[in-house]
């Protein structure tokens, strides 16, 4: 049964966060609220977290998962980044972006791209998401909560808690989140050569202005 933590939107408080990276570092899967919707999240390297976490979700091992990170120091010891990448990055991070970057060593190959070696990153904006990694002390693998069949990512705690209470060890109720993805870009063609830019998978909440491009 899901321990569940009503947390203030602006104003976390941290020790039912601390309580929820506690349940984390134990293996368990939460739901969490992020700046585009709710997520999934476990501890990186707990493959049986990973597996669960993907059960949960319906998906399989070819479903790709995205890593959060508190900043752009954790974000750049789990992937590859020269300097133009990095300049990107600062103009988009914290925010509603996901980054396709060259995975490092650092991270787990179950849960990189099998052929392209790469990974989503997100250094997220939402002050409880932000605070919690800050508790956890370890970047989280996330998967936007979408229930099996539906389109739509669940926005509502406690939708979330009536459908998965049984399922998840902890929900972290910050209210409702904007409901819209966040903007997708491959940044690995930016390595190949001078003058690439990256490549747009994604139209969501990131403004592609507020990068530049």
């Amino acid at each position: 049964m899901a321990q569940y933590f009503e947390v203030h939107p602006e104003n976390p408080q941290p020790r039912l966060l601390k309580q929820a990276a506690t349940l984390l570092q134990r293996g368990g899967i939460a739901a969490v609220p992020t700046d585009s919707s709710y997520a999934l999240v476990c501890h990186l390297d707990d493959r049986d977290a990973v597996d669960r976490l993907r059960r949960i979700r319906e998906v399989d091992d070819k479903h790709h998962l995205t890593l959060l990170c508190r900043d752009l120091s954790e974000l750049a010891s789990h992937a590859h980044v020269d300097n133009r990448q990095y300049r990107l990055l600062r103009l988009g991070t914290p925010g509603p972006y996901t980054f396709i970057l060259e995975a490092t060593k650092q991270v787990p190959r179950r849960v990189s791209h099998p052929a392209r070696k790469t990974i989503g990153l997100r250094v997220p904006g939402h002050r409880s998401l932000q605070l919690l990694l800050e508790l956890h002390g370890a970047p989280l693998l996330a998967t936007t909560l979408i229930p099996a069949g539906a389109s739509e990512p669940l926005n509502d705690p406690q939708d979330i808690r009536a459908r998965y209470q049984k399922l998840l060890d902890a929900i972290v109720d910050a209210g409702a989140c904007p409901l819209e993805p966040t903007t997708v870009l491959d940044l690995t063609p930016m390595g190949a050569g001078a003058g690439v830019g990256p490549t747009l998978l994604r139209a969501g909440r990131g403004s592609l202005q507020a990068l530049g491009l």
